[in-house]
């Protein structure tokens, strides 16, 4: 545990040490970017079950030709992930360079924060600010929920398109991320969102409007089957997901309202003539809309990703474009580690993030999933014992 703590801490002190700069250093934040590429991607198939699905998947594929050697048909990943062409495609690309699983999940975690730092690089200015709510807010998640994570990535990208207003490159950013998660349709509507500053009380009107509408979890009844799989995946994932279908989700109403309370706080801050501040802060405006509106789904969280970076951004921008700490600040890093520390704890009980282990040793990470879910033991045995 105290390893991910270490992390935390050093953005931290990276963040105290430059509030004060005009300038971030990109760096700084390619260095961070790269340092958590290789710590989640070198990880030892921790994180949870998703990791296992993905590899046998993987590893099924890459015996097409040697379809008694699979673990699974060699096609299934086409039975599962069939809609998301882009997926499929990948991991057939990626046959060509290996056909370890291991490698696979680290190529795809390198992708995965080759995007993020991108889109923290576009949408930011304090980088080490902006890295500290990326952790409280996500970083657990690229452990484990690969698929969708890579989409939310892809989709990030389209946002300063939408501020520009180049409606082709937007929609062909967004079509790319849906052929990896079909839940990227949520983007859509992004590009019809006037790029204007709103009224914050008319903004809470429409946030309780979405609150009335989730709690009839209409759009989550609507929404269920993009980008969702059936059958053994969906039960293996209820470790993760602890909720019910159905049960209101009080710490979806409670974040939306603390992330609102944040940016209302110093709202008029925000530049009404920057086109890309104006949108992300629109985006952020979203991100607790949809947290509203799936309010009974249990998938809420992960739809909402898609605007997170609205978040990100926004809240940085809010905090640190006086260039001063604050109370303000101050309880914007007490939330952040306090979320961070919420997924730390609860995926920690569980076993699904520590003892840290890296797969450049053999043997089987430590935990119970691994009893349940390995389907080949030879990697306990020979991490590399095949290419």
């Amino acid at each position: 545990m105290l390893l991910y703590i270490a992390i935390f801490v050093v953005t931290l002190i990276s963040y105290l040490s430059t509030y004060k700069n005009d300038e971030q250093s990109r760096n700084w934040l390619i260095g961070m970017m790269v340092f958590l590429a290789l710590f989640v991607g070198l990880a030892d198939m921790l994180g949870g079950y998703d990791r296992y699905i993905y590899g046998v998947l993987f590893d099924s594929l890459c015996f097409i030709d040697e379809p008694h050697k699979a673990f699974m048909p060699p096609l299934a990943i086409y039975d599962y992930y069939g809609e998301e062409f882009g997926y499929c495609a990948l991991n057939y690309v990626i046959t060509f360079v290996t056909h370890n699983r291991y490698i696979f999940i680290f190529i795809v975690t390198v992708i995965i924060y080759a995007l993020i730092c991108r889109s923290l690089m576009r949408y930011t200015e304090n980088y080490p600010f902006a890295v500290m709510v990326f952790m409280g807010l996500w970083f657990f998640f690229t452990f484990t929920y690969l698929r969708q994570v890579l989409a939310a990535s892809i989709g990030w990208m389209a946002f300063e398109y939408a501020a520009r207003r180049k409606p082709w490159h937007f929609f062909a950013i967004v079509l790319l991320a849906f052929s990896f998660h079909n839940s990227a349709l949520v983007l859509l509507p992004m590009y019809f969102v006037p790029v204007k500053k709103f009224n914050s009380s008319s903004v809470i009107v429409i946030l309780i409007g979405c609150a009335l509408v989730g709690a009839t979890n209409i759009a989550g009844m609507a929404f269920s089957g993009y980008g969702e799989v059936s059958g053994d995946i969906s039960r293996a994932e209820g470790y993760v997901e602890q909720a019910k279908e159905g049960a209101i989700r009080f710490e979806y109403i409670l974040e939306a309202v603390v992330f609102l309370t944040f940016i209302f706080l110093r709202y008029d801050e925000i530049d009404e003539d920057d086109e890309l501040q104006v949108t992300m802060s629109n985006a952020a405006i979203i991100f607790c809309a949809l947290l509203l509106l799936f309010l009974r789904s249990e998938n809420g969280g992960r739809i909402s990703w898609f605007y997170m970076i609205g978040i990100i951004s926004t809240i940085t921008y809010l905090a640190t474009n006086r260039r001063d700490f604050s109370m303000y600040n101050l309880a914007l890093v007490g939330l952040f580690f306090g979320l961070f520390m919420r997924i730390l704890l609860q995926w920690g009980n569980l076993t699904l993030l520590y003892p840290y282990k890296t797969f450049l040793t053999n043997g089987a990470p430590a935990g119970w999933v691994p009893g349940v879910y390995e389907y080949d033991h030879r990697y306990d045995e020979d991490k590399f014992y095949k290419w």
